[in-house]
C-alpha cells in the first residue's frame, strides 16, 4: 500500500462532475489499484475514490486515474509532504461474528431463501481481493455473487461491488450479477445497491434457524 500526504486539488469527471479545492489530504493507493482520497475527518469514508481496475498515470505535479467506464480522477499536486510505501502481504480476511457466520451457513444450505431455485456453486468463492460469501447460479444459469451481512450498510455494498468487478473478469462467470443479503438493510445501502444494479434481500435469521431445526428433527 502507498500512502501519500499531499497538498492537492482533485477533479472527478464521470457519472457527475465533482471538485475538491486545494488542501492537505491523504492519497491511498492499494495493491489492487484502488485509489482513495481522505481528509482528516469523516471516519472511514473517502472524499472521492476510484475502484479497481483502473490506470494510474503520475508525474511530480499530477496524477490521472482512469477506467474503461470513462471516469477520470485528476489529482493536481502542489506539494508532497510524505510518501510511504508499505508491503502489507496477504490478508487473512474478516473473521465474522457468530450470527453472520451462521447466516452464511444457513443460506448456503438453503439458497432458495434468497431467490427461488437458486443453486449453490461454492461458499467463500475466491477472488484476488478476498472471497465472496456465496457463488450461485440462477434458473437461467447466470452466475450470482452473494455477500451476507448481519447489518446491511453502505460498506457492504461497496465490498460486493469490488468483488463483482473482479469476478466479471472471469469469462466462465461473465455476465455475473450481485445480491446483497442481510437481516436488515439500511435505506442508503438499498439506494446504492439499486443504483449499481445489485439486488438486495432481507432475511429472517430466526425463521432460517427454524428451517434448520425442522431438518434436524427428521433425523
Amino acid at each position: 500500500m502507498r500512502l501519500v500526504i499531499a497538498r492537492c486539488s482533485v477533479t472527478y469527471e464521470g457519472r457527475l462532475n465533482a471538485f475538491l479545492p486545494i488542501a492537505d489530504r491523504l492519497l491511498m493507493v492499494k495493491a489492487d489499484g484502488c485509489v482513495a482520497i481522505h481528509a482528516d475527518g469523516g471516519a472511514y469514508k473517502p472524499l472521492n475514490w476510484m475502484n479497481a481496475p483502473n490506470r494510474l498515470e503520475e508525474d511530480a505535479k499530477r496524477w490521472i486515474v482512469s477506467n474503461t467506464k470513462g471516469e477520470t480522477l485528476t489529482i493536481d499536486i502542489e506539494e508532497i509532504l510524505s510518501d510511504l510505501t508499505v508491503e502489507l502481504g496477504d490478508d487473512p480476511g474478516l473473521t465474522k461474528d457468530g450470527v453472520e457466520a451462521h447466516l452464511q451457513e444457513l443460506l448456503a444450505a438453503h439458497p432458495g431463501e434468497i431467490e427461488p431455485d437458486l443453486e449453490l456453486v461454492r461458499r467463500e468463492y475466491p477472488t484476488d481481493i478476498g472471497p465472496v460469501d456465496l457463488l450461485c447460479r440462477d434458473t437461467d444459469g447466470t452466475a450470482v455473487a452473494i455477500e451476507i451481512k448481519r447489518r446491511g450498510e453502505i460498506d457492504g455494498v461497496e465490498q460486493l461491488t469490488r468483488y463483482l468487478a473482479r469476478l466479471e473478469l472471469d469469462p466462465m462467470l461473465r455476465p455475473i450479477r450481485g445480491v446483497f443479503v442481510a437481516q436488515q438493510i439500511k435505506p442508503q445501502a438499498r439506494v446504492l445497491a439499486e443504483s449499481r444494479g445489485i439486488g438486495w434481500v432481507e432475511v429472517d435469521y430466526d425463521a432460517l434457524r427454524g428451517i434448520e431445526s425442522d431438518e434436524l428433527k427428521l433425523f
